[in-house]
Protein backbone atom coordinates (compact mmCIF):
# COMPACT_ATOMS: atom_id res chain seq x y z
CA UNK A 1 0.00 0.00 0.00
CA UNK A 2 2.84 2.49 0.70
CA UNK A 3 4.12 1.56 -2.10
CA UNK A 4 1.25 1.79 -4.34
CA UNK A 5 0.64 5.79 -2.42
CA UNK A 6 4.49 6.78 -3.73
CA UNK A 7 3.90 5.14 -7.19
CA UNK A 8 0.56 7.72 -7.41
CA UNK A 9 2.67 10.31 -5.87
CA UNK A 10 5.15 9.78 -7.95
CA UNK A 11 3.10 10.21 -10.85
CA UNK A 12 1.61 13.08 -10.13
CA UNK A 13 4.34 14.92 -9.31
CA UNK A 14 5.96 13.62 -12.98
CA UNK A 15 2.79 15.30 -14.41
CA UNK A 16 3.29 18.56 -12.38
CA UNK A 17 6.62 18.55 -13.46
CA UNK A 18 6.17 18.36 -16.80
CA UNK A 19 3.54 20.69 -17.03
CA UNK A 20 5.67 23.16 -15.51
CA UNK A 21 8.93 22.28 -17.46
CA UNK A 22 7.14 23.36 -20.52
CA UNK A 23 5.90 21.80 -23.61
CA UNK A 24 7.55 20.02 -26.63
CA UNK A 25 8.28 22.19 -29.68
CA UNK A 26 8.54 21.02 -33.34
CA UNK A 27 11.44 19.11 -34.42
CA UNK A 28 13.62 21.12 -37.31
CA UNK A 29 11.30 24.32 -37.17
CA UNK A 30 11.09 26.44 -39.94
CA UNK A 31 10.46 29.92 -39.05
CA UNK A 32 9.96 31.25 -42.43
CA UNK A 33 6.75 28.68 -43.08
CA UNK A 34 5.27 29.77 -40.27
CA UNK A 35 4.53 33.23 -41.99
CA UNK A 36 0.84 34.55 -43.33
CA UNK A 37 -2.25 34.22 -42.15
CA UNK A 38 -4.26 31.74 -39.52
CA UNK A 39 -7.25 31.45 -38.04
CA UNK A 40 -7.87 30.99 -34.93
CA UNK A 41 -9.81 27.53 -34.48
CA UNK A 42 -9.62 26.47 -31.00
CA UNK A 43 -8.59 28.12 -27.20
CA UNK A 44 -7.84 26.15 -24.59
CA UNK A 45 -6.85 27.75 -20.86
CA UNK A 46 -7.39 27.37 -17.39
CA UNK A 47 -6.93 31.32 -16.60
CA UNK A 48 -9.69 32.75 -14.73
CA UNK A 49 -9.75 35.41 -17.57
CA UNK A 50 -10.85 32.89 -19.95
CA UNK A 51 -12.96 31.14 -17.90
CA UNK A 52 -15.15 34.93 -17.37
CA UNK A 53 -14.80 35.94 -21.40
CA UNK A 54 -14.84 32.33 -23.06
CA UNK A 55 -18.93 32.80 -24.45
CA UNK A 56 -17.87 36.01 -25.95
CA UNK A 57 -15.34 34.64 -28.22
CA UNK A 58 -15.00 34.02 -31.24
CA UNK A 59 -12.80 32.96 -34.52
CA UNK A 60 -9.43 36.04 -35.39
CA UNK A 61 -7.14 36.22 -37.46
CA UNK A 62 -3.59 36.56 -36.78
CA UNK A 63 -0.97 37.21 -39.40
CA UNK A 64 2.81 36.76 -38.57
CA UNK A 65 6.07 38.05 -40.55
CA UNK A 66 9.85 37.99 -39.67
CA UNK A 67 11.39 40.81 -38.61
CA UNK A 68 15.09 41.87 -39.40
CA UNK A 69 16.44 40.76 -36.34
CA UNK A 70 14.64 37.43 -37.09
CA UNK A 71 11.56 38.10 -34.07
CA UNK A 72 8.32 37.16 -34.91
CA UNK A 73 5.82 40.36 -35.27
CA UNK A 74 2.20 39.23 -34.65
CA UNK A 75 -0.95 40.92 -35.64
CA UNK A 76 -4.31 39.82 -34.80
CA UNK A 77 -7.58 40.94 -35.55
CA UNK A 78 -10.15 40.72 -33.13
CA UNK A 79 -14.51 41.08 -33.85
CA UNK A 80 -16.27 42.97 -31.87
CA UNK A 81 -19.65 44.20 -32.56
CA UNK A 82 -19.90 45.33 -35.83
CA UNK A 83 -15.99 45.83 -36.00
CA UNK A 84 -12.53 44.67 -35.67
CA UNK A 85 -9.78 45.69 -33.06
CA UNK A 86 -6.32 45.12 -34.11
CA UNK A 87 -3.02 44.05 -31.48
CA UNK A 88 0.18 43.79 -32.48
CA UNK A 89 2.94 41.97 -30.54
CA UNK A 90 6.59 41.36 -30.63
CA UNK A 91 7.91 37.64 -29.72
CA UNK A 92 11.26 37.29 -29.34
CA UNK A 93 12.96 34.14 -30.36
CA UNK A 94 15.62 32.00 -28.18
CA UNK A 95 18.32 29.84 -28.36
CA UNK A 96 15.80 26.66 -28.97
CA UNK A 97 13.49 26.69 -32.53
CA UNK A 98 9.98 27.15 -32.21
CA UNK A 99 10.68 29.22 -28.59
CA UNK A 100 9.23 32.32 -28.47
CA UNK A 101 9.43 35.03 -25.21
CA UNK A 102 6.86 38.07 -24.93
CA UNK A 103 6.13 40.40 -22.09
CA UNK A 104 2.41 41.81 -22.09
CA UNK A 105 3.17 45.56 -21.16
CA UNK A 106 0.24 45.92 -20.12
CA UNK A 107 -0.22 43.29 -17.68
CA UNK A 108 3.41 42.58 -16.89
CA UNK A 109 2.52 38.55 -17.85
CA UNK A 110 5.67 37.03 -18.75
CA UNK A 111 4.71 34.00 -22.00
CA UNK A 112 6.80 30.84 -22.72
CA UNK A 113 5.09 30.54 -26.16
CA UNK A 114 5.78 26.72 -27.99
CA UNK A 115 5.41 25.93 -31.78
CA UNK A 116 4.19 22.22 -30.52
CA UNK A 117 3.58 20.98 -33.79
CA UNK A 118 2.95 22.11 -37.43
CA UNK A 119 2.82 21.23 -40.92
CA UNK A 120 3.27 25.28 -41.68
CA UNK A 121 0.31 24.78 -44.28
CA UNK A 122 -2.59 23.64 -42.87
CA UNK A 123 -2.36 23.95 -39.24
CA UNK A 124 -0.42 24.31 -36.18
CA UNK A 125 -0.88 23.91 -32.89
CA UNK A 126 0.97 26.41 -29.97
CA UNK A 127 0.95 26.52 -26.09
CA UNK A 128 1.86 28.96 -23.86
CA UNK A 129 2.48 29.12 -20.04
CA UNK A 130 1.81 32.35 -18.93
CA UNK A 131 3.60 33.68 -15.58
CA UNK A 132 2.56 36.55 -13.63
CA UNK A 133 2.70 37.74 -9.76
CA UNK A 134 -0.84 36.07 -9.11
CA UNK A 135 0.15 33.19 -10.74
CA UNK A 136 0.51 30.87 -13.73
CA UNK A 137 -1.46 29.88 -16.30
CA UNK A 138 -1.44 27.44 -19.43
CA UNK A 139 -2.49 27.93 -22.89
CA UNK A 140 -2.90 26.24 -25.99
CA UNK A 141 -4.44 27.62 -28.72
CA UNK A 142 -5.25 25.42 -32.57
CA UNK A 143 -4.50 27.63 -36.28
CA UNK A 144 -5.50 26.75 -38.88
CA UNK A 145 -4.64 28.28 -42.75
CA UNK A 146 -8.85 27.77 -43.50
CA UNK A 147 -11.69 28.83 -41.64
CA UNK A 148 -11.63 24.85 -41.15
CA UNK A 149 -10.05 21.44 -40.02
CA UNK A 150 -10.88 18.20 -39.68
CA UNK A 151 -11.79 16.34 -37.12
CA UNK A 152 -8.69 14.92 -36.90
CA UNK A 153 -6.53 17.64 -35.93
CA UNK A 154 -9.50 19.23 -33.68
CA UNK A 155 -9.52 15.78 -31.90
CA UNK A 156 -5.34 16.17 -31.48
CA UNK A 157 -6.18 20.11 -29.76
CA UNK A 158 -8.28 18.80 -27.51
CA UNK A 159 -6.13 15.72 -26.58
CA UNK A 160 -3.34 18.00 -26.16
CA UNK A 161 -4.73 20.32 -24.26
CA UNK A 162 -6.07 17.50 -21.78
CA UNK A 163 -2.53 16.29 -21.62
CA UNK A 164 -1.65 19.55 -20.13
CA UNK A 165 -3.96 19.10 -17.28
CA UNK A 166 -6.85 21.12 -18.96
CA UNK A 167 -10.44 20.59 -18.16
CA UNK A 168 -13.22 20.05 -20.87
CA UNK A 169 -14.59 22.95 -20.12
CA UNK A 170 -11.32 24.94 -20.72
CA UNK A 171 -11.62 24.12 -23.98
CA UNK A 172 -12.98 25.88 -27.00
CA UNK A 173 -13.32 25.22 -30.50
CA UNK A 174 -14.04 28.96 -31.92
CA UNK A 175 -17.03 29.88 -33.59
CA UNK A 176 -16.77 31.55 -36.82
CA UNK A 177 -17.56 35.28 -37.50
CA UNK A 178 -17.93 37.44 -40.75
CA UNK A 179 -15.34 38.61 -43.37
CA UNK A 180 -14.71 41.75 -41.32
CA UNK A 181 -11.95 39.30 -39.84
CA UNK A 182 -10.27 40.19 -42.86
CA UNK A 183 -8.71 43.23 -41.46
CA UNK A 184 -10.68 45.25 -43.48
CA UNK A 185 -12.57 47.03 -40.37
CA UNK A 186 -11.37 49.40 -38.05
CA UNK A 187 -11.96 50.10 -34.19
CA UNK A 188 -10.23 51.37 -31.35
CA UNK A 189 -8.05 48.88 -28.80
CA UNK A 190 -10.31 48.38 -26.07
CA UNK A 191 -13.00 45.71 -24.85
CA UNK A 192 -12.31 42.10 -25.03
CA UNK A 193 -8.63 41.17 -24.83
CA UNK A 194 -7.73 37.65 -26.41
CA UNK A 195 -4.79 36.07 -24.78
CA UNK A 196 -1.12 35.81 -26.22
CA UNK A 197 0.08 33.40 -27.86
CA UNK A 198 0.70 33.62 -31.52
CA UNK A 199 -2.66 35.59 -31.09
Amino acid sequence: MHTTLLSILGLALLGALRAQDGFPVQADFQQDKLTGRWYSIGLASNSNWFKEKKHLMKMCTTVISVTADGNLEVTSTYPKGDQCEKRNSLYTKTEQPGRFSYTSPRWGSKHDIRVVETNYDEYALVATQISKSTGSSTMVLLYSRTKELSPERLERFTQFSREQGLMDEEILILPQTGEKLEGQGGGKEQGLRYPVGLS
